[in-house]
């Protein structure tokens, strides 16, 4: 039923439960899940978790936040794994976060710059981190001339959302959409075609209201498919489904890999 198209279940706040909470998740309708890489340590995390279950793929990538421990032989590293194991799916997530500066800003440029490159290079789909860069992450990706990725956890303007829509990309739509204080990421989910949006949880982050402060997971996407078909005026079955194909279309071209 459900796409989960961004999770980090190699987080270790899975550690004690992760073997039997990712069947029982699958078994009660999430049918995929993409798990996104945000460090080097996670990219064999990551692999690992692709392996051991049929319908959890992965994206390779460093997160802003790590950019400064980054090398050329990490970038090796990723386009290795992409190029050999056939569960990566994306190059991701990558992008600029300005608002924690984990990482000097030029140091998150260069390496951010680095990855585009390879993601254009291996004619994979990106996921994008942005926060507090949200112009300048803009005309990086605009530069690069990749048409095909996600920008996930969108928060930005209708303007700007419409503008990546117009280069090829989808929007992830998460539990922040549930929140009482997301009045503008409403205003973007209305605004913007269903067939450009994807569910995603990002979890064990960002869970939604009823659960907003708790560990987050695939089941929670519920909520965020009922918001969102309460926005458009249709069916959670119909979000789902649209969803769900639309993140097939993104990362798999539009045929299911099950």
């Amino acid at each position: 039923m459900f796409f989960d198209t961004h999770a980090h279940y190699d987080d270790p706040r899975f550690k004690a439960d992760r073997d039997e909470l990712l069947p029982r998740i699958h078994q009660n309708g999430v049918d995929l899940i993409v798990n996104s890489g945000e460090s080097m340590k996670a990219v064999k995390s990551g692999l690992a978790l692709a392996k051991q279950y049929p319908f959890l793929y992965t994206a390779v990538g460093v997160h802003p936040h790590n950019a400064k421990d980054m090398t050329e032989e990490d970038l090796f590293t990723l386009k290795r794994a992409a190029l050999e194991e056939e569960k990566v799916v994306a190059i991701g997530e990558i992008g600029l976060d300005y608002y924690y500066d984990n990482s000097p800003r030029k140091a998150q440029r260069y390496w951010f710059d680095e990855q585009l490159g390879l993601a254009q290079e291996l004619d994979l789909p990106i996921i994008i981190h942005s926060r507090d860069a949200a112009q300048e992450c803009f005309d990086m990706i605009a530069q690069s001339n990749i048409h095909k990725g996600v920008i996930h956890c969108y928060s930005g303007s209708v303007e700007m959302a419409e503008a990546y829509v117009q280069m090829g990309f989808y929007l992830g739509i998460g539990g922040v959409l549930t929140y009482n204080n997301a009045k503008k990421l409403v205003e973007v989910v209305k605004a913007i075609d269903i067939h450009r949006l994807v569910l995603e949880t990002d979890c064990p982050y960002l869970a939604p209201v009823p659960h907003r402060g708790e560990r987050n997971d695939s089941s929670l996407l519920i909520h965020v498919a009922e918001k969102m078909a309460q926005i458009k005026g249709i069916t959670v079955e119909e979000v789902a489904s649209i969803t769900k194909q639309n993140g097939l279309d993104l990362f798999f071209g539009g045929k299911n890999p099950l």
